[in-house]
């Protein structure tokens, strides 16, 4: 028998093999100042493409205030407890009201944590019984829930109707055997290729099969539909939604998440979601907070138009000079560039010292080998003038890349990997 820990030490993982290399500067970066689109990293300037603060609301005055005094009152602890022990109160309450009238649903259930919400939420949802089916591109959080599952499962190509009505015929086959019921899973916004769920398509199937929908709206709340309330609002179907999730960690920059449904639904929710069963209130300075943010959403329809200006102005540019942005009809912008691992390494290092441009990096194996992804969060907070020196600069990256010079520039690193 061997020791647990040799598989670990002999393989690192795709990411981790590279971590003597990447950390500190790739991965696990540390960009400091206050949360803008401009900050700094290793002491020099950059122009940040990566923070999910869309709506420009996390340095603003009247938001620490609320932050600030929310501390003051209640320290970092209040309330302690999980919520059906001792850790509930008027705020809480007053939070989920608010934002199941936002997104006009019934009832909400507010969550400490986004990540295992979701997990929990699909986790107390289904049975051994029932059925999941979900897109294949569907964000970790979701995929980690659906490995709870003690169920069957089937995943649909990305955002592909067809796929999806043909697994939804093999889970209501199965459904009927079981005499359990089908889970479908989809996500308002996908984060890497900036996609919107087909909210709408999904809904008309709903005619043919008989089937619950949960949507993940973490990057669609605040920043799609009239009033902000999401994809669901965007495309017509928020009404057709069975179960809505978003997190606070976009566009209302705090933590936590929520569950919008029937109120029926959500008191079902509410008792069994081991998450918030077993685990400590959200504390009040995220509460007040979020409440505070919320009536900001409401209230400054500026914020989004702004949001907007900057997406428009981003991905145009990008369009007009001939970058592939795949498929995003919303704020997320990816900008998809051939070459290796090492490449997308030199790449990178040169965006950042010599252009000052700071972009999320993705690639394999979260996105296919040969691929290099930057992934850009426009914001509010952006100007004209950074638009226009990011495009100048991603113009002068991309005849690096196809000249070679990177590649030059990573044999060193490629070699040292045995790559």
């Amino acid at each position: 028998m061997r020791d647990l820990f040799d598989r670990i030490i002999e393989n690192k993982g795709p990411l981790g093999k590279w971590a003597s290399q990447a950390e500190g500067y790739f991965v696990f970066p540390k960009l400091e100042g206050p949360i803008s689109n401009r900050m700094k990293f290793q002491g020099k300037e950059v122009i940040t493409w990566s923070i999910n603060d869309y709506l420009g609301l996390a340095n603003l005055p009247e938001i620490k205030k609320i932050d600030g005094e929310a501390a003051m009152e209640h320290g970092a602890a209040y309330p302690m407890g999980a919520r059906m022990m001792s850790g509930h109160t008027d705020y809480h309450e007053q939070l989920e009201r608010e934002l199941a009238d936002f997104v006009d649903k019934e009832s909400a259930y507010l969550l400490n944590f986004g990540y295992q919400g979701i997990m929990s939420a699909i986790d107390a949802l289904v049975s051994k019984d029932d059925i999941i089916v979900y897109d294949v591109d569907s964000h970790a959080c979701i995929i980690d829930g659906v490995r709870l599952h003690m169920g069957k499962r089937f995943t649909f190509k990305h955002n592909d109707v067809d796929s999806l009505e043909k697994n939804l015929e093999r889970a209501t086959k199965m459904a009927e055997q079981t005499g359990g019921g089908i889970l479908v899973i989809s996500e308002g916004v996908f984060g890497m290729r900036g996609e919107q769920g087909k909210l709408k398509e999904i809904v008309a199937l709903k005619q043919k099969f008989k089937f619950r929908l949960l949507v993940d709206d973490a990057h669609g709340f605040g920043t799609l539909g009239a009033t902000g309330a999401g994809a669901g609002e965007e495309q017509g179907v928020q009404d057709d939604i069975d179960v809505y999730f978003a997190t606070f960690a976009k566009s209302m920059a705090g933590i936590g998440a929520f569950l919008a449904a029937d109120k029926e639904i959500i008191d079902y929710l509410k008792y069994n979601l081991r998450s918030q069963m077993f685990a400590k209130s959200l504390p009040m300075i995220y509460v007040k907070g979020a409440l505070k943010r919320l009536e900001m959403l409401r209230t400054q329809p500026k914020l989004k138009a702004k949001l907007w200006e900057n997406v428009n102005a981003l991905q145009n540019g990008l369009k007009n000079r001939g970058f592939d942005i795949g498929n995003t009809n919303t704020c997320v912008t990816p900008v998809y560039l051939n070459g290796s691992i090492p490449e997308a390494m030199a790449l990178v290092k040169d965006l950042r010292e010599n252009h000052r441009i700071f972009c999320s990096i993705v690639v394999y194996p979260v996105i296919p080998k040969g691929l290099i992804l930057l992934r850009m969060i426009p914001t509010a907070t952006h100007t004209m003038e950074d638009i226009e020196e990011t495009l100048d600069a991603f113009s002068a990256i991309r005849e690096r890349l196809q000249k070679g010079v990177y590649k030059k520039l990573s044999a060193a690193v490629a070699a040292a990997m045995g790559e």
